[in-house]
């Protein structure tokens, strides 16, 4: 059967488009087939050329209803939802549709606020940290305030996504012939914590990889709630 993940969030500026794409990416190089779905009306939308997943319009309500729909006959598809920021009506339309939701934030206490009012108000969402600081000292200080702030949620933190310049990329009209491993080894890094939330298998985890190719690496260990990020809760 398909499933529907959908990115979203009171608050701009997170990440969800940047994230939508390499999610998508990150399922594409395992093996997965996915759509990255445009939903925010304040973007366009971008070529699949060269990508490793499928892109679909629904910036109006009937095509949402219409992709939605589509997808949910693709057997075996997962479609990525980009919800766009500060759309409260939409986040909870988008929300009744999924079969997981992740609300981003970033490093500020504006974003934890934020994520902490969407996590009570969707309970059955996960919380994403974007664009994390790589960092040690800041890496450390960003970890201690999601601690502090939204340690009640601790079974529902996903591991952080590093900051990543060249994320950007995926966000071109059409992108580039090749992209840089580091790119490749956090778009599969996000998509194995969410497949493992969906319980889908990744039959290429113990795949070997050629020598040129890119291969995965771990996310440095969080320091503060060791038992918060990464979370093994399944959904």
């Amino acid at each position: 059967m398909s499933r529907i993940i959908c990115i979203i969030g009171n608050k701009g500026g997170t990440g969800k488009t940047t994230l939508s794409h390499m999610l998508c990416q990150g399922l594409g190089l395992l093996g997965q087939r996915s759509a990255c779905v445009l939903t925010d009306t304040s973007r366009e939308p971008l070529s699949p050329d060269g990508r490793r997943y499928v892109t679909a319009d629904a910036r109006t309500p009937e095509a949402l209803h219409k992709v939605v729909g589509k997808l949910r006959t693709m057997n075996g598809w997962i479609g990525v939802i980009d919800g766009g920021g500060n759309r409260a009506e939409m986040d909870r339309t988008l929300n009744g549709l999924a079969d997981i939701v992740l609300l981003p934030f970033r490093d500020s206490h504006e974003d934890l606020r934020t994520v902490l009012r969407d996590l009570e108000a969707f309970p059955n969402a996960y919380a994403l940290p974007s664009q994390w600081p790589t960092n040690a000292w800041a890496r450390d200080a960003a970890d201690r305030s999601v601690a502090q702030m939204l340690g009640a949620h601790r079974d529902r933190l996903l591991h952080p996504v590093a900051s990543l310049s060249a994320t950007k990329l995926l966000l071109q009209k059409h992108i580039p012939d090749g992209l840089p491993s580091n790119v490749g080894n956090a778009c599969r890094a996000l998509a194995r914590q969410v497949m493992d939330v969906l319980e889908i298998e990744d039959s290429a985890r113990d795949t070997p990889h050629p020598a040129n190719q890119d291969t995965p690496t771990a996310p440095p260990p969080p320091t503060v709630l060791p038992e918060s990020y990464a979370s093994t809760a399944h959904h």
